[in-house]
């Protein structure tokens, strides 16, 4: 692209933000900056570190230990590769509680928008286009079904080997959207100028297309 842009994509946990978001990052030449995998290094530091999180001077410190980089799709976390590990229910959990800590994400905030300023930037989360790229070029809300969103989470898990029970994945991601919208520091909401895609009945290439379809430069 000779003109660079950010595009913010938020939405439901689940619903395929971080995939899309690599896709179209390669097609236009952009980079994908993973702010749920962020937040889930932090979530995986705390939970493996038995970290107190209602101890201030401990959750500062934690966070100030805490170095998060990537390389070729894999996340590093100090150092060692989590790209896995951060992926677990139990991880999915924690990371919602750990998001709304208002110091986890005022040191997050910060990075991603100080990485953001030299634009040419895809980045997806929960609050990128209210807080942390309000300004940005394209807005995206990605939605789905809690049972869509269950099913594909479920038919990941089964095609890794990983055992999976879908009741339980789907009480999980509802019970994740209720943390994510309800919490007091950047909830999830659709912001009133980003456009909405209800992924529910369609697939990955779909996805792809609308949203290069709202890019508004030559692609």
């Amino acid at each position: 692209m000779d003109q660079k842009i950010n595009i913010a994509i938020d939405g439901t946990s689940g619903v395929g933000k971080s995939t899309i978001a690599d896709i179209v990052a390669e097609k236009l030449h952009m980079i994908h900056l993973d702010t749920g995998a962020m937040y889930r290094c932090v979530a995986y530091y705390l939970v493996s570190h038995q970290v107190d999180i209602h101890d201030p001077d401990a959750l500062n410190q934690a966070l100030a230990d805490i170095h998060i980089r990537f390389d070729h799709k894999k996340v590093y976390l100090n150092d060692m590769d989590v790209s896995k590990a951060i992926r677990t229910n139990e991880i999915s959990m924690a990371t919602s509680k750990v998001a709304a800590l208002e110091p986890v994400r005022k040191k997050m905030v910060a990075l991603q928008q100080e990485i953001a300023k030299e634009k040419g930037y895809i980045l997806d989360g929960r609050d990128i286009c209210t807080v942390v790229l309000p300004d940005a070029e394209v807005k995206i809300f990605m939605s789905a079904s809690p049972s869509a969103r269950a099913d594909r989470r479920y038919k990941e898990y089964r095609s890794q080997g990983i055992d999976a029970n879908y009741d339980e994945i789907l009480h999980d991601i509802e019970q994740r959207d209720y943390q994510d919208s309800h919490r007091t520091i950047g909830p999830l909401k659709k912001a009133d100028d980003a456009t909405e895609i209800d992924t529910s009945q369609m697939n990955i290439q779909q996805v792809v297309e609308a949203i290069l379809q709202l890019i508004p430069i030559d692609k």
